[in-house]
């Protein structure tokens, strides 16, 4: 009779490979150096978000109690200045913001009388799907064509591509929404002029559908204005690794080229794509500002371009706080997996 063998039988299921532990202790020893020195980038930030605004020309009491301000009798704009807060000096006034910062209050909107987190819950989801959809879209695109052009490099349609894509990269942002505004919107009425949806109470599917055809304008500049910028980078890291050794011995072993362009050529110039994909998040979230009031587009943009005309300090603060955040966000994400994209970063 056989002896059994299930105590000198190798385990079954997935092996664990032995250098996880060790890239996760990395990640987070990268984690515990690079932490601090983000944060205070966006204490810096802050300090920034609050004295910018008070650097703007004109008064906001001013601007809230309208045109008869100077006629008032110096009780009512003494009263205006204390409900807002701003008859205290600047040090108190700047101790105040740190320390909601610290309790993760904004403060309140002079103009809108709300707490500006709920201002921002209302206008920072339609921000986010008009810069993630950019983002995803001409990252895609991007990356998509600058693999074509760099396999047909020296050709008609590479260099056709390489003007088209710069002249897109050195076009005003608001220059391409106001052609797509006139021809699309005005001219051919295939989309609406205005707006993140519509008035009428439609749900489910025609809603998405309705959110879906406001957006396709404002993204569609964003992503115009930003896919050169892809496409340039993409060409030019893939050039640099299409002559490379291992390109040539895939071809050799009779690799079909798009086989070689997605296992083996885009891998390796994955690195300075990806950092110019997390980069463009500030950009495109500061074009989204312009974007937003040329569609008159409800996000945060043409939230902060209102708050700034009416100097509403807290709402500017907050705002721009949160985009900031954001911002550094990103970035600190990028430099948390550039280890996984390039081994040599852990050296």
């Amino acid at each position: 009779m056989a002896a059994p063998a299930a105590a000198d039988a190798t385990p079954v299921g997935p092996a664990v490979p032995a250098a996880r532990p060790r890239r996760r202790h990395r990640a987070l020893r990268r984690l515990a150096v690079r932490g601090p020195q983000y944060l205070l980038i966006v204490l810096v930030a802050a300090s920034a978000n609050f004295a910018l605004p008070r650097m703007m020309p004109g008064n906001p009491v001013d601007l809230l109690l309208g045109e008869d301000a100077n006629r008032l009798p110096p009780e009512t704009i003494a009263d205006e200045l204390a409900r807002v807060g701003l008859d205290q000096p600047l040090v108190v006034q700047y101790g105040r913001y740190m320390a909601g910062l610290a309790r993760g209050e904004l403060g309140c909107s002079f103009r809108h009388r709300k707490p500006v987190s709920t201002l921002l819950r209302e206008r920072l989801p339609w921000t986010l799907l008009l810069v993630g959809t950019a983002l995803v879209v001409s990252t895609v695109l991007g990356v998509a064509l600058a693999a074509l052009a760099a396999w047909r490099r020296g050709r008609r349609r590479d260099t056709g591509s390489i003007a088209l894509f710069t002249f897109l990269e050195s076009t005003p942002p608001f220059w391409i929404g106001l052609l797509l505004l006139i021809w699309f919107a005005a001219t051919l009425r295939w989309f609406p002029l205005f707006g993140h949806m519509s008035l009428d109470r439609t749900t489910g599917l025609a809603r998405v559908g309705d959110i879906a055809h406001h957006l396709v304008l404002p993204a569609a500049t964003l992503v115009l204005s930003s896919v050169g910028a892809v496409f340039l980078l993409a060409r030019a890291s893939l050039l640099g690794v299409i002559r490379d050794d291992y390109v040539l011995v895939a071809r050799a072993k009779g690799l079909r080229e798009r086989t070689i362009a997605v296992r083996h050529a885009l891998p390796a110039a994955s690195l300075p794509i990806a950092t110019s994909v997390l980069l463009r998040v500030g950009a495109l979230a500061g074009g989204a500002v312009i974007i937003e009031r040329v569609f008159t587009y409800r996000g945060v943009g043409s939230l902060l371009l209102e708050a700034s005309f009416g100097r509403d300090y807290p709402l500017l603060q907050g705002g721009l706080f949160v985009l900031t955040v954001i911002v550094v966000g990103a970035n600190l994400v990028g430099d948390l997996i550039y280890p996984r994209l390039d081994p040599r970063v852990q050296r």
